[in-house]
């Protein structure tokens, strides 16, 4: 499908467009989403990313990014491929996004055991990072009442990933002590969390 964006007549017809664009029509802005988004979202989006709610959103910052960068597009392949690469920029921001939120929820996990108060599955992306940015505020709260040097071990380990010999290191300290430290450092910080009033997304 992407040959018919290389043809004379469809870079003529995108060419008249982006000029009226670039001269603030937003009519010509719109008719070039009409054509364009369906097949970035069906071609690129959603095939990277599997998920039809992540690849709305991400088609929606796609033409954000393109509409404000549009002056600097130089018109030498046809818009289609240019706004492809944006959204396969997006596409790729996403599953970092997704790879460090999952590597922040495992942190968690560990570091509150037994307790489980970790937020539900979301409804979205946008859910997603707004539940984790509540859990790791509580998190930064709690870690901020305990003892300095459990507070750090606890970031090393399950905060950063980092392996034991690296975290012992960083505390000056043989890995069995660091073992020692942590368990001591979790034992603090769940014993701070209980004491931690709830904040729920009501309350706030």
């Amino acid at each position: 499908m992407a040959s018919r964006y290389q043809t004379e007549a469809w870079r003529a017809w995108e060419a008249e467009r982006i000029a009226r664009a670039r001269g603030g029509d937003p009519r010509a802005w719109a008719e070039l989403y009409r054509s364009l988004a369906p097949a970035i979202f069906s071609e690129i989006l959603l095939p990277r990313l599997g998920i039809k709610v992540a690849a709305e959103e991400a088609l929606a910052e796609t033409f954000r990014i393109a509409l404000e960068k549009l002056a600097s597009f130089d018109g030498r392949v046809s818009l289609f491929f240019w706004l492809a690469r944006i959204a396969v920029n997006q596409a790729n921001d996403q599953h970092r996004e997704r790879a460090r939120t999952h590597k922040a929820l495992a942190g968690f996990h560990d570091l509150l055991g037994p307790l489980q108060d970790l937020p539900p599955d979301p409804a979205s992306e946008a859910e997603r990072a707004s539940e984790l940015a509540m859990l790791r505020a509580r998190v930064q709260h709690t870690l901020g009442g305990i003892h300095p040097r459990y507070r750090r071990a606890i970031e090393l380990r399950l905060l950063e990933d980092r392996p034991r010999p690296a975290c012992a290191q960083e505390l000056a300290c043989t890995v069995p002590t660091f073992d020692v430290v942590l368990l001591r450092a979790l034992r603090a910080f769940r014993a701070a969390w209980g004491a931690t009033p709830r904040q729920r997304a009501s309350e706030a």
